[in-house]
C-alpha cells in the first residue's frame, strides 16, 4: 500500500503522536553457552539463545517480533477507534536469513485483520490510516528502513575496576 500524506479525511483520521522512548536501562547477562537473559529496568526479561537451546528467542527472532509489535502498537489507537477496543489482530513477520551475509535482506509484515463488516470506502480509509500510523510512529520500522549506526565499546566491569584499585 502506498503512503497517503494528504490531510486526514476527518479529525478521527489523525495519527497519534509517537510516545517518548523509555530511558530505563537495558542489558543482557550470560546464562550459559550462547544463552542470555535480557533485562529492562522496569523488570521485564526475555530469554535468548540459538534455536537449538529450546524455549528461547534468537536475536533475529527478537528483531522480527519487535518490528511486528511496533506495527501493532503504532496502529492500535486508530484501529481501536474505528473497530472497537476488542478488535483482534495478528501480525506475522516473515523473512529468511541470507546465510552468506548473516542478515535479513527483507522482512514482510502480514497483518491479519477482519474488516469484512466494513464497506469498501471505509475499509480503504481504515487501512490507509493504519498504514500511515505505522509509517509515521513505528520507531523500529523507521530505524530499520533508515539504517542505524551501531557503536561498540569493551569496558571493564565496575567490580573489576574497584578490585584492581583495592590491590594497587
Amino acid at each position: 500500500m502506498s503512503t497517503d500524506t494528504t490531510t486526514p479525511a476527518t479529525e478521527h483520521d489523525a495519527i497519534p503522536a509517537s510516545s517518548p522512548s523509555a530511558t530505563d536501562p537495558l542489558w543482557v547477562e550470560r546464562t550459559g553457552s550462547r544463552t542470555y537473559r535480557g533485562f529492562s529496568g522496569r523488570g521485564a526479561t526475555v530469554e535468548m539463545g540459538p534455536a537449538s537451546a529450546g524455549a528461547v528467542f534468537t536475536p533475529g527472532e527478537l528483531l522480527k517480533v519487535a518490528l511486528a509489535g511496533c506495527a501493532g502498537m503504532s496502529s492500535d489507537v486508530p484501529l481501536a477507534r474505528r473497530l472497537g477496543d476488542d478488535y483482534k489482530v495478528t501480525i506475522r513477520i516473515e523473512g529468511a536469513k541470507n546465510l552468506e551475509e548473516d542478515r535479513y535482506p527483507e522482512l514482510t509484515e502480514v497483518i491479519e485483520l477482519d474488516l469484512s463488516a466494513l464497506d469498501d470506502a471505509t475499509r480503504d480509509r481504515v487501512l490507509a490510516v493504519a498504514e500511515r500510523s505505522i509509517e509515521q510512529t513505528c520507531t523500529v520500522g523507521r530505524t530499520l528502513e533508515a539504517g542505524v549506526v551501531v557503536k561498540r565499546e569493551f569496558v571493564e566491569p565496575a567490580s573489576a575496576v574497584d578490585a584492581g584499585e583495592a590491590t594497587a
